[in-house]
This record gives C-alpha cells, sequence and structure tokens, in this order.
C-alpha cells in the first residue's frame, strides 16, 4: 500500500489540477462568449440599455425574446391585444445592433419594441382604427409621434387591438380583431379604447406601448392594467396622422410599467410639428428634457389636493379603501394633503363640453390618407357594413349630427370660450388652496367582467382633463377583487408635466404597487 501512496497522489493532483482548469477555463456568466440570459419580464428601458452595455443581450435577442412571447401567449390565452406583428422587427434590430457596434452609442431608445394602438399611421405597417372597413390598408409615412420615436432608435414591434375608431371608455373591441381581455383576469375588461396596448404592455409583450386618450382611453386602460398613463397637456403631443375621435380632445401618450419609461417615451414625443396647429401652444413649455424630474424624494413639501367631488361618486369599497390608503402614503413621503378640495359650481362649469365633431375630423383625416384608402368618409363606412354592432349607433349618430369647427362653438382647449372658463375655474381653485396636483382615482369601480354592459362605472377621466386640456397621469396604487388593479390619478396645471412625472415617480418608488399578471410568467429557457 505504501508504494502505491506515491502514484496515488500523482494520481489525485493530476485530476484535481484537470478539474481546476476545467473550471478556470469554463465561461463565467458574464462572459462575452456566453452572456447570461436576460430576462424580459418587468424590464426597463435602463435594463434593457444596460444588457446591451455589458453584453447581457443583443438587440435582436431582445425582439426575438418579445415575439416569442406574443406567439406563446396573446393567442393561445386568448388575450387577443395584437392585431399583427411586424415583419421587419428583426432586420431593424440587426441594423440597430450594427450600428452599435459601429458607433459603441445608443439612441435614446435604441431597440426599445413598442406596441402601438392601431390608429396611429405606420408606414409600411397596416393601420386599421380597428375597423374592417381599412382592412389592408397600409399608410405611406409615420405618424409624426411614430416618427419621432423611431428617429430615436425605438422599433415598431406590433400593432394593438382598440375600440373600433375609439368610440368606446368601457371595451377594446373591434371588427378586425375582436375583443381584447384583462391579462390580469381574462374574465374582465381592460377598458377602452387602448386596451390593446394596455394588455399587451401588463403582460410583457413589449417593453413599453402608445395609446391615445380622447376622454379616459390611456389612463382608464393602464389603471385597469396595473400601469402607468400618462395624457399630456392638449398640444404637447402632436396628433398628425392619428386616426381621431374627437380631435379636439384627442392626444397621444405613452403607456408603460414604470413612470421613468413614460417619461423617456415623452421626452421623445413632445414638441411643435407644423402638421398639428395645436402644438404651438407647448413651444417655449418643453424643458430640456423630462428625466431631470424622476425624483423619489419629490414629494416632500409637495401640496397636493383631494377632488372628493370625484372620489366620492359612489365608489366602491374596495377601491375607495386603496385610494385611502394612497392619501396615507403620499403623506408618508412628505405630500401635504389639502383635503377637501372643492371646485364651486363643479356641476355647471362642467356641463355641456362636448362636441360632435368625429364625421368632420374623420373625413379630414381619410381624406389625407390618399387614394389607396378604401374608404373615404363617415358615409362610405357605414355604406361598407364593416364594423362591429355596438358602435353602429355612434355611427348613425354622428352622419346625423356634426358640429364643425366654427367660431368658438365646438374649438380646441385654447379657444372655445367654454372650455376655457372650465379650465379657468379649476385652475383658480388650485391657486386658491395652493396645490400643484389634485388626486382621485381613476375609476371608481374594478375592471367589469366581460360582457357585463352594467358593471362600466365609475370612470373619473372623461370629467376633467379631456375639456381643459391640462396634463392627467394615472400610476398604480394596489389590486383589489380577484387581482384587478386600480390607478390612482394626478391633474396637473397645463404643461407642469415636469410636477406631475415628480410626483408620481415617488409615490411609485415609495409603494412599488405595480406587479406582473399571473397568467403570463417567463417563458422557459430556450435550449
Amino acid at each position: 500500500m505504501r508504494k502505491l501512496l506515491p502514484f496515488i497522489c500523482v494520481l489525485l493532483l493530476l485530476l484535481g489540477g484537470f478539474a481546476l482548469t476545467s473550471y478556470r477555463s469554463a465561461p463565467t456568466p458574464h462572459s462575452p462568449s456566453k452572456p447570461k440570459a436576460f430576462q424580459v419580464v418587468e424590464t426597463t428601458i435602463a435594463d434593457v440599455h444596460q444588457a446591451f452595455k455589458q453584453g447581457d443581450c443583443n438587440c435582436e435577442q431582445l425582439v426575438t425574446a418579445y415575439l416569442q412571447r406574443i406567439e406563446a401567449y396573446d393567442q393561445p390565452t386568448k388575450l387577443n391585444a395584437i392585431v399583427l406583428t411586424n415583419p421587419q422587427a428583426l432586420e431593424i434590430a440587426r441594423q440597430l445592433d450594427a450600428e452599435y457596434r459601429s458607433t459603441k452609442k445608443l439612441r435614446p431608445l435604441h431597440c426599445i419594441p413598442l406596441i402601438v394602438k392601431d390608429n396611429y399611421n405606420t408606414a409600411g405597417l397596416q393601420t386599421t382604427a380597428g375597423s374592417l372597413a381599412l382592412k389592408g390598408f397600409v399608410p405611406l409615412e409615420d405618424a409624426t409621434t411614430v416618427k419621432a420615436l423611431k428617429a430615436a432608435g425605438a422599433i415598431v414591434l406590433a400593432k394593438s387591438n382598440m375600440a373600433e375608431w375609439a368610440f368606446s371608455p368601457m371595451v377594446s373591441i373591434s371588427s378586425l380583431a375582436g375583443e381584447t381581455l384583462n391579462p390580469y383576469n381574462l374574465l374582465h375588461v381592460p377598458a377602452g379604447s387602448s386596451g390593446g396596448t394596455a394588455a399587451a404592455v401588463a403582460a410583457n409583450l413589449g417593453t413599453a406601448g402608445l395609446g391615445t386618450d380622447t376622454g379616459n382611453s390611456i389612463r382608464g386602460p393602464s389603471s385597469h392594467t396595473a400601469l402607468v398613463g400618462f395624457r399630456p397637456t392638449l398640444g404637447l403631443v402632436s396628433r398628425a396622422g392619428i386616426a381621431p375621435l374627437y380631435l379636439r380632445n384627442d392626444t397621444g401618450g405613452p403607456m408603460t410599467r414604470t413612470v421613468a419609461d413614460a417619461t423617456r417615451l415623452l421626452e421623445v414625443m413632445a414638441g411643435y410639428d407644423p402638421a398639428d396647429p395645436l402644438t404651438k401652444y407647448s413651444e417655449g413649455k418643453i424643458p430640456k428634457n423630462y428625466q431631470q424630474f424622476l425624483d423619489k424624494n419629490g414629494l416632500k413639501g409637495a401640496r397636493i389636493g383631494v377632488l372628493r367631488t370625484l372620489s366620492e361618486r359612489k365608489p366602491d369599497p374596495q377601491v375607495k379603501a386603496l385610494f385611502e390608503r394612497a392619501i396615507a402614503d403620499l403623506q408618508k413621503a412628505g405630500a401635504i394633503i389639502v383635503d377637501p378640495v372643492e371646485v364651486p359650481n363643479f356641476a355647471s362649469v362642467s356641463k355641456d363640453q362636448w362636441c360632435s365633431v368625429f364625421q368632420h375630423d374623420i373625413n379630414d383625416y381619410l381624406a389625407a390618407l390618399g387614394p389607396q384608402a378604401p374608404v373615404k368618409s363617415l358615409n362610405d363606412i357605414v355604406a361598407s357594413g364593416k364594423f362591429a354592432p355596438y358602435i353602429a349607433e355612434n355611427l348613425t349618430y354622428h352622419q346625423q349630427h356634426t358640429e364643425g369647427a366654427q367660431g368658438t362653438t365646438c374649438t380646441d382647449a385654447y379657444t372655445d370660450t367654454k372650455r376655457i372658463a372650465f379650465r379657468k375655474a379649476i385652475t383658480d381653485v388650485m391657486d386658491r388652496y395652493q396645490v400643484s396636483a389634485l388626486i382621485y382615482p381613476t375609476w371608481n369601480n374594478p375592471p367589469a367582467k366581460v360582457g357585463d354592459f352594467k358593471g362600466y362605472k365609475g370612470d373619473n377621466s372623461q370629467l376633467i382633463a379631456p375639456h381643459t386640456g391640462q396634463p392627467a397621469f394615472t400610476v398604480p396604487m394596489g389590486f383589489t377583487y380577484d387581482n384587478l388593479p386600480a390607478g390612482l390619478q394626478l391633474l396637473g396645471r397645463p404643461f407642469d408635466e415636469p410636477t406631475l412625472i415628480k410626483y408620481t415617480y415617488a409615490y411609485e418608488q415609495a409603494t412599488k404597487h405595480r406587479k406582473a399578471p399571473a397568467l403570463f410568467p417567463a417563458l422557459p429557457a430556450s435550449k
């Protein structure tokens, strides 16, 4: 045995050395030769860019991961958020990868895959506003905001389903693609009209999304799906190239999982556009950048008013409880709460603010699409019979009732005397109470069940901001029955997005209410 010991020792040393050499030569998780798997679930724009810099992921891999999630989840679960994916997305991703290898620089939204509502014109990609009447129509040019986002490096990953022609704040049903469901509970709705974008972004089918808001359509769906939704001041973001509902109220805006991501998108989207005259009001009112206002201490000393006129409109007990907790959380984060703030004669100053301008606006939009558009007017849409039954009454009504943008009767937020008076009533009260924002639940009730039209109640979004033109942001404030989200809405002064960014970011960071829907987990790692 003694004679064998030297041999055994040498053998052990050799084996140990082999094992050690093998271990050291194996690539570590951070080695460029074997990047660690990058998880897209709940990722942010900052996370994506950090992964690119570290070599943990590239643009092609990122886009592939989202396309795999869309394929695995959207139709198999009947979520039905996506109308179509961009067949050029992977090629664009490869081009962006090549650009980064060459320049070593990332654009502001370099390779951020966007879910774009189907009423934004997208060059080379079908745009229908949810209508079979426009099926197959492919615009030659992008909407102004889409063009700006692409220039910043973003990719249009997919077009999302919506309430047809944006008519419903309650549901997202189209004759083109059917009904979108709520990713937190598929028995419930995601609201409308930007429900497709909301459901897709909430389910992590894209990094961020675009919606439009005439009365509720960014904030309602965002509230129903635990997202951040920014309705910017009217005139801050161009509407050129977006199919209108009521152009005097319409705006585009970001729908994202975090305030920081919404802020990054807004920074690119905001600005003057000669194709949208309303944007002239934004000149001189846009800061150099909006990200400077992402301050986790932004609520310290902030004076915020509670608008009980809205929050007490027959609230559901669980939503009410969340709202009261939100008030307490704002105070804990350093805010000074003024409760209540009352707008004198609110019912009278807010009365009769809507105008029937759809026929006027949609006819102008369709005419601008050129000869390739399959329909040229509202009359053509109705005559085609290609629309979902639930909007038939809306279409007929707007055929028979149209109010042109004449005088001060049905014009924009800066020339219509009724709207100016309403905005003054709100801002005067904010001045009187010395508050920089007013708060209320985005909806006083949880998301309704699919098909339960009597359950669609509690929408607070349509009552002020669409008419006064003020900015209004929604941010998650928790969950109610059956894991259904609810949102806290903050209304600010015109063009005071910086303050709303500070407040919503600080509240988000203090509470961390956002969580991913359990029905859409990370996919198993590919072999």
